[in-house]
């Protein structure tokens, strides 16, 4: 099987499979949860397999799931599963901000390595965008889980992030070709 094929199961899979048997169970959180932490934890495994080390976005998710995913089954609360996009999010944006003001460090320049080449102003750009991006999420997560139904806000975390996210990267095309840095 192709690798980037498994690469992209691992990363969209768990939230399939969450989808699925929330809606198979008569829309139970409580009862999708367990499959998201348990296919997270496989996806992180399979990716390890593959590339000999764990990235950290992944593997950073995965924490999560399995902290937030176990206090919701664990208190039977839905709240702390609500929580885990907004906290996710504003980690990422704390994350690019902070070492980016903090520690004078560019994590996306790190992430990218090699495959993006941008001048710095580029990379600086693109840091404070995402970390914009990111608030944004925490805060758009906030407003659906307060207001909306249960239904709506799994809708929204699997139907509605995604395309956003999507969105918002073609969005810095434009920034990507005009800070690009020739190969030397």
């Amino acid at each position: 099987m192709n690798k980037s094929l498994v690469k992209f199961i691992a990363d969209f899979g768990p939230l399939f499979i969450f989808f699925i048997i929330y809606y198979r169970s008569d829309k139970n959180l409580i009862e999708a949860i367990p499959a998201l932490v348990i296919a997270t934890l496989l996806a992180v495994i399979i990716l390890y397999v593959l590339e000999k080390k764990i990235p950290y976005l992944p593997l950073i998710g995965c924490l999560l799931i399995c902290v937030f995913g176990g206090l919701t089954i664990f208190f039977k609360n839905p709240i702390f599963i609500y929580l885990k996009p907004t906290v996710i999010n504003l980690i990422f944006a704390v994350g690019l901000l902070g070492a980016r003001i903090l520690l004078n460090k560019n994590l996306l320049k790190i992430f990218f390595k090699g495959s993006l080449l941008l001048e710095e102003n580029g990379w600086d750009k693109l840091t404070y965008r995402w970390s914009g991006f990111f608030i944004f999420l925490a805060i758009l997560n906030e407003i659906v889980w307060r207001t909306q139904s249960e239904e709506i806000w799994v809708n929204f975390k699997v139907w509605g992030i995604l395309p956003l996210t999507f969105i918002f990267t073609l969005f810095q095309v434009p920034l990507l070709k005009k800070y690009k840095k020739n190969e030397e």
